[in-house]
């Protein structure tokens, strides 16, 4: 699996029939004395970006840049939607508001959250010809400003033929990449992009073919790839996981990362999301699809449509049995760590942590059960040796860090190269600060950051005579 920290932010552009998902909670305890039906009671009501839309407040989960250009109504349904782009910082320059109704899905859910009804208010005439020569001009002005684009098809009359295929052509021609999450049965109007992702019902009707066993999913991606002349097609299999075919390229398969499913809505919104921040930040193609994969099981593990942030896709790797790895905060992690774990108690501590020995597991672990979440900062190699002198480290950070990643009770890990982790400690913000129990409150770096915000210093004992020091003197004696 690839680094997660090699995700930054990039510029994406998706292009789809957004609508407002609307969830009416109540339940159901008698049928109608008016007609054989049950008697829905409403307690609470939500709502949510719902089709393209969930797409691009998954993009921003995945701390992408994102523009979105769509059609709402001018209705109230328009509003909310305007209303819930302008929370996630979505750019809705190229959204276009006209005289049709926005699309509202409104799901009535019973006790255990059991959908009985799903009601649905919508215009699906498709856009007429001035409206799209409008917005492919506009597009044309702007089109150089994304390394990506996404087109989110859900048959609201938005991606017409001449539509899709404008931005298709604009996007070849400006050497963009375009990928289509697919619906409809004329795949002549995806020709030309550069993958396209549909699930297993659809992958059916789209080439005719069964789809049934491993070898006929590949036979009928293929096919498909070959008539729209694109480089790849990601069939999504649900629990079977996903395969992806290309041009050149051994089809992949991937199981299903799913734990427990509550509800498979936005799955598909969800996958192509992240395998569009995947792609545009260059990622390999296998490495990208993993990372979808992942996305798309913590989605299904969720009740309705709902955006997966990137520290939930780490937490899972993290807890993989060989998901170490993603125990390393990056830059790009660091940015938003405190904002993604806002409900939490962060505690933080650090360290050369050159040869790990039992004082030091010990102190960590008292450590991990003063928070939530234990972020352990280590000082890289060149930071030590300005500390400890040349002949040190004697483990080199790379495997300082992957010795600590192992430890159950380290949450995370952020490598930082200053002599104090004054500047680290500023952007993690934690609820409580650790030190050994050698050092004088006064002393502590970052005491004043952790208590400026209502946190605490917190003093361990070390234990008698472990130090990394001792064990290197006693070596060198031998």
């Amino acid at each position: 699996m690839v680094e997660l920290g090699k995700l930054k932010k990039k510029s994406i552009l998706v292009i789809g029939d957004v609508m407002l998902d609307k969830y009416y909670v109540g339940a159901v305890n008698r049928i109608s004395p008016e007609a054989p039906v049950p008697v829905f009671r409403k307690k609470t009501e939500r709502s949510v970006l719902g089709g393209a839309a969930n797409v691009a407040a998954n993009l921003v989960a995945a701390n992408q840049k994102v523009t979105m250009m769509s059609i709402i109504g001018h209705d109230e349904a328009g509003k909310q939607l305007v209303e819930y782009f302008k929370q996630k910082d979505i750019n809705i320059s190229l959204t276009w508001e006209t005289e049709r109704h926005t699309t509202i899905k409104t799901r009535f859910l019973a006790d255990n959250n059991q959908q009985v009804l799903r009601l649905d208010v919508e215009d699906t005439d498709p856009i007429n010809e001035e409206i799209c020569q409008k917005m492919l001009n506009q597009l044309e002005k702007e089109i150089d400003c994304y390394h990506l684009i996404l087109l989110s098809d859900y048959l609201k009359g938005l991606l017409t033929y001449n539509f899709t295929q404008g931005v298709i052509h604009m996007a070849k021609e400006h050497g963009i990449p375009v990928i289509i999450d697919v619906k409809d049965s004329h795949i002549e109007k995806y020709k030309g992009a550069y993958l396209l992702k549909p699930n297993l019902k659809e992958i059916r009707e789209l080439t005719g073919m069964p789809a049934q066993t491993d070898q006929e999913i590949i036979e009928a991606a293929e096919t498909l790839r070959v008539r729209c002349e694109c480089k790849y097609v990601l069939c999504t299999c649900g629990a079977r996981g996903m395969v992806l075919v290309g041009e050149k390229h051994v089809p992949f398969f991937v199981d299903s990362q799913v734990r427990e499913v509550y509800d498979v809505s936005g799955a598909g919104d969800t996958t192509i999301s992240y395998l569009a921040a995947a792609m545009a930040n260059g990622i390999d193609m296998n490495d990208a699809v993993e990372i979808a994969n992942v996305a798309a099981g913590i989605q299904v593990g969720k009740m309705g449509t709902s955006s997966v942030y990137i520290h939930e896709i780490r937490d899972f790797l993290a807890n993989e049995d060989d998901g170490t790895f993603h125990k390393i905060l990056h830059e790009a992690d660091l940015e938003t760590f405190r904002q993604d774990n806002a409900d939490k108690k962060i505690v933080f501590t650090n360290g050369c942590f050159d040869i790990l020995h039992i004082g030091h597991k010990r102190y960590l672990q008292e450590a991990s059960k003063l928070g939530d979440i234990l972020v352990v900062g280590v000082n890289s190699d060149d930071s030590v040796k300005r500390l400890k002198g040349p002949t040190r480290p004697i483990n080199p950070e790379q495997d300082r860090t992957e010795m600590l990643c192992a430890m159950g009770f380290i949450d995370y890990v952020a490598v930082f190269s200053e002599d104090t982790p004054y500047e680290l400690i500023k952007r993690i913000q934690p609820d409580v600060l650790v030190k050994g129990g050698d050092y004088k409150p006064e002393e502590v770096v970052g005491r004043d950051i952790v208590e400026a915000r209502g946190g605490r210093l917190e003093l361990i004992k070390f234990v008698d005579g472990k130090s990394t020091t001792n064990i290197i003197n006693k070596i060198s004696h031998k």
